[in-house]
């Protein structure tokens, strides 16, 4: 059994419409998510008794900054691959981040953008785990999401097929009314 955390970026800036989309930051709303949700992946992360064992990142700013907020207490390898990605070609990344590892890791958390990601969960679920979980997901996965499944594989090697099951599933607004949809 491995774990994969998946880490959506936080709420971009868009002030400055002359900045390329790689290099958007985060406002505050999404400073405020990336913090509250660092802090609920280190309790999630403590609850569960375990570790990530490699923190796979996209190298934009957004995400950048999304990490340094959450203050995870992680060294993220960053991946230019991953910056728009599509599910695919992150299953792909994984695997070869995994396989250059010493030892297959347990634990893998990817923080990235979507619709990348969200599709990656959607590719990894098995039908018959298509849970309350996987269903939210399904709708909608937006900035500053935090999910975690449980892939029933042996190596990394072998992610790419439904043998995955969502066991958690948090939103801002699930933690902070506050951060819910803008009116």
């Amino acid at each position: 059994m491995k774990r994969l955390g998946i880490l959506r970026h936080a709420k971009s800036d868009w002030d400055d419409m002359a900045k390329r989309d790689f290099d958007r930051g985060l406002n505050d709303r999404g400073r405020r998510g990336a913090a509250l949700m660092g802090t609920h992946i280190r309790e999630y992360t403590e609850s569960e008794g375990m570790e990530w064992d490699l923190l796979l990142a996209s190298p934009a700013e957004r995400v950048q900054r999304t990490l340094e907020a959450a203050e995870l207490d992680l060294e993220p390898r960053w991946n230019r691959a991953l910056y728009l990605a599509s599910a695919e070609t992150i299953a792909d990344e994984i695997r070869e981040a995994a396989e250059a590892m010493d030892g297959d890791p347990g634990a893998i958390l990817i923080s990235g953008h979507n619709p990348g990601l969200q599709d990656l969960l959607l590719m990894l679920v098995a039908r018959d785990k298509e849970n309350a979980l996987f269903k939210e997901a399904c709708i909608k996965f937006p900035t500053a999401t935090f999910a975690v499944l449980d892939i029933a594989i042996d190596s990394w090697a072998e992610l790419g097929g439904e043998a995955g099951e969502v066991v958690h599933f948090k939103r801002p607004r699930d933690l902070d009314a506050e951060l819910g949809p803008e009116s």
